[in-house]
Parts: C-alpha cells; sequence; structure tokens
C-alpha cells in the first residue's frame, strides 16, 4: 500500500481559512453506500435517525501560541530577544513545545509572556524543548487565555495570523477539558439550535474526550504507509459514555463520531465483540484500508489532506475506490476543504 494511493489534486482555491457562518449551514457531502447527496449540516436532523447516537470529543483548544522574551545578562549589558512558542503536548513536568529562534535559547533560561506568564526552560534537544510554567490548572489556562493565539493548522497560518474571530470559531461549543492544540474541526459545524433539533430528533450523545495534538499536521514521510508510526494523543472514555455507546448498539442505533479522534479513540477503547470498555491512556492507532471497525458505524468528517492519515482512515471505512470519487465530487463542487472547510457524513454500504 504505497503513499501515492492517497494523493489527490486540490485547487489552493477550496483550502477554507475561514468556517462558514452560522457554524451549521457548512455544506455536508452525504454518502450513503453507492450515492451521493449535497445537503447542509443543519440538514441532519432529517438525516439521523431516532436512536442513531453521535459520539462527540469535548476537548478544548488552548490558546497555544506564545511570544514572549528571554533576557540574558551579558558584559555589554542586558541582552533581550524574542521567542516565539508553540505548546504540542503536556510532557511530565510542563509542555513540550517549539521555539522560533532555537537557537536563542539555554537549559535553565526564563522567557518572559509579558506580565501574566514566565516559563522556565526545562529540557532541550535539537528540534523542541520543554517548558515549566509559573502557573497550573485554572491559573495557566487563565494566563494562557490572556497571553495567547489560537495554534491554527499551518495551511491557515500561512495565510493570515489568528485573530479575536478564531477565539470562538476553532471551539466547540461543548468544549470542556482543556488540553487540546488543534480542533476536533468536523464538531465546530455543531451549534446550540442544531444540537436542541437533535435531541428533538430522538439522536442522542456521548461525550468522549482526545487531547488533539500537533502531531494531526504530521505528514507520512514513508512510501509504504503500512509502516508510519502514529503519534500517540491522550484520550478517555467514561463508564458512562462506554455505556451509552454499548447501549446504542444493543438498541439498534448507529454509532457515529463527529470527527477522526472520537473514531479513533473509541475503536481504541474496542473489544473484538464491539463493545466498548471504559479508557484512559494515550492511544496512537492508525487506522488503514483493511482495518475492520468494531464500534463506528459511520463518521461525520471533514476532507482531508492528500497523502494523510485521516484520508487514510476514511478510506478504510468506505473502501478507497469509493473515496477517490466522494473527493472526486466534493472537489467539482467546489467543497471547502480541511479544519475550517465543509463536511461530509461516510455512512458505509453494509450500514444502509
Amino acid at each position: 500500500m504505497k503513499l501515492s494511493d492517497f494523493d489527490f489534486d486540490l485547487p489552493e482555491g477550496l483550502i477554507a481559512t475561514r468556517p462558514a457562518k452560522p457554524r451549521s449551514a457548512a455544506r455536508l457531502l452525504l454518502a450513503q453506500g453507492g450515492w451521493i447527496a449535497d445537503r447542509h449540516v443543519f440538514d441532519l436532523p432529517e438525516i439521523l435517525r431516532p436512536g442513531d447516537l453521535l459520539v462527540l470529543n469535548d476537548t478544548k483548544v488552548i490558546p497555544a501560541r506564545l511570544t514572549g522574551h528571554r533576557q540574558r545578562e551579558t558584559a555589554q549589558g542586558t541582552v533581550s530577544a524574542r521567542i516565539e512558542i508553540t505548546l504540542l503536548e503536556p510532557a511530565s513536568s510542563g509542555w513540550r513545545a517549539l521555539a522560533k529562534p532555537l537557537r536563542k535559547l539555554k537549559s535553565g533560561e526564563i522567557i518572559r509572556f509579558g506580565d501574566a506568564l514566565s516559563a522556565r526552560v526545562a529540557e532541550m534537544s535539537e528540534t523542541d524543548l520543554v517548558l515549566e510554567f509559573d502557573a497550573e490548572g485554572d491559573a495557566l489556562d487563565a494566563a494562557l487565555d490572556q497571553v495567547g493565539a489560537m495554534p491554527l493548522p499551518p495551511y491557515i497560518a500561512a495565510q493570515r495570523v489568528p485573530d479575536a474571530s478564531d477565539r470562538t470559531d476553532y471551539q466547540t461549543v461543548w468544549a470542556r477539558k482543556s488540553g487540546a492544540v488543534a480542533a476536533p474541526t468536523a464538531s465546530l459545524h455543531f451549534d446550540e439550535d442544531l444540537l436542541a433539533k437533535l435531541r428533538e430528533r430522538g439522536v442522542r450523545f456521548a461525550h468522549v474526550t482526545l487531547h488533539v495534538g500537533a502531531g494531526t499536521f504530521l505528514p507520512v514521510k514513508v512510501d509504504d504507509v503500512t509502516t508510519h508510526k502514529m503519534h500517540a494523543e491522550w484520550g478517555e472514555i467514561t463508564p458512562e459514555a462506554a455505556s451509552l455507546i454499548n447501549d446504542a448498539k444493543a438498541g439498534g442505533g448507529r454509532v457515529i463520531p463527529v470527527g477522526t479522534t472520537a473514531l479513533r479513540l473509541i475503536e481504541s477503547a474496542a473489544q473484538p465483540d464491539g463493545t466498548l470498555r471504559p479508557f484512559a491512556a494515550a492511544t496512537d492507532i492508525f487506522i488503514y484500508p483493511g482495518y475492520r471497525f468494531r464500534v463506528a458505524d459511520a463518521l461525520m468528517t471533514n476532507f482531508h489532506l492528500p497523502k494523510s492519515t485521516l484520508l487514510m482512515l476514511v478510506s478504510a471505512l468506505m473502501g478507497q475506490d469509493r473515496i477517490r470519487e466522494i473527493y472526486d465530487h466534493a472537489v467539482q463542487g467546489g467543497y471547502r476543504f480541511f479544519s475550517y472547510g465543509d463536511a461530509s457524513l461516510l455512512i458505509p454500504e453494509r450500514d444502509e
């Protein structure tokens, strides 16, 4: 299975840099079995059935882009250097991060991010470092809210800087557990009005947590994709969430993760018989064609990068030839791609 099997041509003009407004006005490509329909996210109450269960990732994106200064005393006086930090993931003591320029830092130095926050360089490598902040828990969250910027994906950040609207646009309406440095983007299409209409329809919800890391944007660098090593991310499925999902399956409802993060998490915790157990650990599950899904019956997700592990995941769900048809339709139909783009609801033929 070659990396080139997952390539396709994507016009640059289809890469979204802003979301649809309102959220549920985004387009929705409905692919069920062998047919495709062009809908909108606000049509979901008509599309889903009573008894269906949506699995929602309740991780909260932290403002992980920071600009600070380190000061160093020299014989010529105090020398200051501007440092740009991107938080990557929690470490055993602090946060692992990227620094630009990394060469201007030394282990033990202090970086100050205004008056609200500072951090000590606890560890350094050739590529990244570990920062120990002078705040933790709620105090750290409050300080990051004050001095940080939202960590937009590289393909958006290359075209514009984060602004005030991204504070809400790049956060789900149900976000509650801080720790992600990238959003579960399929979930960005939901607003409170849509959630209420889905409840009225008889659709149920289960909340799980997967803290999305910056590794979600890492490219696949091997030609044989089966040898690719996935990054690890921490996730949790509570006993309550596991029970809701198991009950939906037992009652004949479809379990539909909203986003690849929720799907990867529930498949990580799945038993061979398709039941789900509570889970609280890191997962590096890699789903590519040939994978047998145990829990997920369908998937709501955005449109993904060529040659990405997420494109491999949806190819595993729908089949490689079918995904090519779906993506050809999306490109020709002008669907908007990636984090702020439109959505798809992928329902494999076996579930019709």
